[in-house]
């Protein structure tokens, strides 16, 4: 990327994280032309030291520059802090599963744009979680990938912002790219008492006998550590997703953490038209 007074640096497993090399640069500064370039080739982005956005306003209207932002019932930001008495897991302080963004919805974004208004203590957990689905099925034994080829998941989920189904084969392909990538929305641990308001799950095109197996076996892939990433935030951290290919969730913090993330839906151009929405 041809950016002055900037280093660009490269993320383990994947991603690249871009810091100023001069103090008090802001990220409004940035092209995001550039910055795009970034995320479409490498998946992840963080944009860490600089000056970043002092409201939900100024994300929102630098967001805009990245294409048109996919708008909810609440705006263009959520508001990602935990509540006091949450009706989802999203506002508690649990784990949350490998998904995909915009699986319930009308229209798939191809950018998720998170920026840390507060973080947690480092150990105080509340990493984001990153795969990466096109490594994973590169990667993939050739037999493990049939299988998984032959797997469809059905998702049913209800929440304050909609009550959807969607049926996805779990290898798909990159609407862009047109190289393969996993849709899959891992399921909740039978027997989890603190998981508020799971989603209803089930896949087909595997013997019932092997369905653990399937689980199993994708799973471990997309927690391999040369596929995973784990994002501890710092405050003003700025970190743009490509949700076309990665799969991500987050892990559970302490309860009253100072975990306040806002993140932001931009979709693709032209807009991803959700397929695999059924109702």
């Amino acid at each position: 990327m041809t950016v002055t007074n900037v280093t660009v640096e490269k993320l383990h497993p994947f991603g690249v994280a871009v810091r100023p090399s001069q103090s008090a640069k802001a990220v409004t500064e940035l092209p995001v032309e550039r910055l795009r370039e970034l995320v479409r080739t490498h998946h992840l982005l963080l944009l860490r030291g600089f000056a970043s956005f002092t409201s939900p306003v100024d994300l929102t209207e630098w967001c805009g520059g990245w294409g048109e932002i996919s708008m909810w019932p609440f705006g263009a930001v959520l508001e990602l802090v935990e509540h006091e008495d949450p009706s989802d897991h999203i506002f508690d302080n649990s784990y949350v599963p490998l998904h995909w963004d915009g699986m319930y919805r009308k229209q798939i974004p191809e950018f998720q744009v998170f920026h840390c208004v507060s973080a947690p203590g480092e150990s105080q957990g509340g990493r984001t979680t990153f795969s990466n689905t096109s490594a994973v099925l590169d990667e993939a034994a050739p037999e493990t990938r049939r299988r998984w080829e032959q797997v469809t998941g059905t998702y049913r989920r209800k929440m304050e912002y909609y009550d959807s189904t969607a049926v996805s084969p779990v290898v798909a392909t990159h609407p862009v790219g047109g190289f393969p990538v996993l849709r899959y929305g891992e399921p909740v641990p039978d027997g989890d008492p603190n998981f508020i308001n799971h989603p209803d799950l089930e896949f087909t095109g595997v013997d019932p006998a092997e369905l653990g197996r399937f689980h199993d076996s994708i799973r471990e892939a997309l927690y391999a550590p040369e596929h995973f990433y784990r994002h501890i935030w710092r405050d003003g951290d700025v970190v743009v997703a490509d949700n076309y290919t990665l799969l991500h969730g987050r892990e559970a913090f302490t309860s009253r953490a100072s975990r306040h993330l806002r993140r932001v839906h931009v979709l693709g151009d032209p807009p991803l038209h959700n397929s695999a929405l059924v109702d």
